[in-house]
């Protein structure tokens, strides 16, 4: 065996029962979060109820969505046929960043294959070609941030996540005279919080900085026509650079920036992700661009996802079963051990059918394990409802900290 494989192989044995386990799942068009999973080839379907899907709306199962798709299936065929500017540009491409920019109010445009890359590409030429920027980032920012300001090569400080105070003093601390770069998340993926906007955006303006903010799972849940916190808040201009998915609350695949045409034209023009990366099939930007334009005109899907979580909030509460935060639709309940966040999740699948991913660490501190649970516009009263009952019995068997309502972790 070489050396390689012999790593990797004690590795994978050393780790054990933290390596990483994949449920298939069949999701049910027309009938989601119904779904069916098994754990192998050799495994059986069995029927389960999904409550870890970033599909927030039910927009995958939609049917002028599914109608786009199918449409642009039997017109362009299966793939793009190349990267953006080798003949992977597609009249659909064009009117989908034409409706994202105008959805965000910003002079342009341009989509990636996904959320990762549009933050991994964008941000690599934001914060690298402008000479000298330092760059102020939050603690818990996505691991695609991360990684874009790494390859950016800027330098850069990190504030403590949501503090305004703390974002202050180091931009006080800088010098006036250096380019400067805000980057930070609306809602926070793990934890469910939402960030103090209206306090960054205000120190922005008086330190000169340029404000990146990434809204991927408030895009198409909140604000008018969904085009995230920041308008909802009425303070979108505030915000120089809006960036979003395709793959959550618009329920396809991809990703985006929305801001000023020369910084958008500069990423197009310099982005190593985006130059060298096949584009999106047309048949996703179809079914991408019918779900921004339906959600656009629509308040109901966002109208139930906010109903059901003010209700698993509620229920979790009366329960006295802790989460961490009650200011989005994400429901993270916390465990806070690794052991039993993984046999919760277990009892729940095998013994109720209900599908929440453990989130343990790395992607969560060791000690802050929380059940991910996400209550969607497609769960039904009674889904959330027995939901609620299945997570209580589960935490008497496990004899897991109770103490409601909202905890920090």
């Amino acid at each position: 065996m070489n050396q390689h494989l012999e790593f990797f192989s004690r590795e994978m044995t050393e780790f054990g029962a933290q390596w990483r386990e994949f449920l298939e799942v069949g999701r049910r068009a027309g009938k989601f979060p119904s779904a069916v999973a098994r754990r192998s080839l050799e495994d059986t379907d069995r029927d389960i109820n999904v409550w870890c899907s970033n599909d927030y709306l039910g927009m995958g199962q939609n049917p002028a969505v599914m109608e786009a798709v199918k449409e642009a299936v039997d017109a362009f065929g299966a793939g793009a046929g190349g990267s953006r500017n080798i003949s992977g540009t597609n009249h659909l491409h064009v009117l989908l960043e034409k409706e994202l920019a105008a959805l965000h109010g910003k002079e342009a445009a341009v989509i990636f294959p996904s959320g990762y890359t549009a933050n991994d590409g964008s941000l690599s030429v934001i914060a690298g070609r402008a000479p000298d920027t330092l760059v102020f980032s939050d603690e818990l920012n996505h691991a695609s941030i991360i990684d874009g300001l790494r390859h950016s090569g800027a330098d850069k400080r990190i504030f403590r996540h949501n503090d305004v105070a703390h974002l202050e003093e180091l931009l006080a601390a800088a010098d006036p005279d250096r380019p400067k770069l805000i980057v930070l998340e609306s809602v926070y993926s793990m934890s469910g919080d939402v960030a103090p906007l209206a306090e960054m955006a205000e120190l922005a303006e008086r330190f000169g900085a340029t404000t990146f903010l990434d809204e991927v799972h408030a895009v198409g849940m909140y604000g008018p026509e969904g085009a995230g916190i920041a308008a909802r808040e009425g303070i979108a201009d505030d915000f120089t650079v809006i960036m979003g998915t395709l793959a959550k609350g618009f329920g396809t695949s991809g990703g985006y920036i929305a801001g000023p045409a020369a910084l958008v034209e500069s990423v197009r023009g310099f982005s190593r992700p985006f130059i060298f990366t096949t584009s999106l099939p047309p048949a996703t930007v179809a079914g991408a661009l019918a779900a921004v334009r339906h959600l656009r005109s629509s308040e109901e899907e966002r109208r139930r996802l906010a109903e059901n979580a003010r209700l698993l909030h509620r229920l979790l509460t009366e329960r006295g079963i802790p989460f961490l935060s009650s200011e989005s639709h994400i429901v993270s309940v916390l465990v806070g051990d690794d052991e039993r966040c993984r046999a919760a999740c277990a009892l729940l699948l095998d013994r109720y059918g209900v599908y929440v991913q453990s989130i343990n660490a790395p992607s969560v501190r060791a000690g802050q394990e929380i059940l991910r649970a996400t209550p969607s516009a497609t769960h039904t009263t009674a889904d959330v409802e027995k939901f609620a009952d299945a997570l209580d019995d589960v935490w008497q068997e496990l004899e897991l900290p109770r103490g409601g309502g909202v905890r920090e972790a």
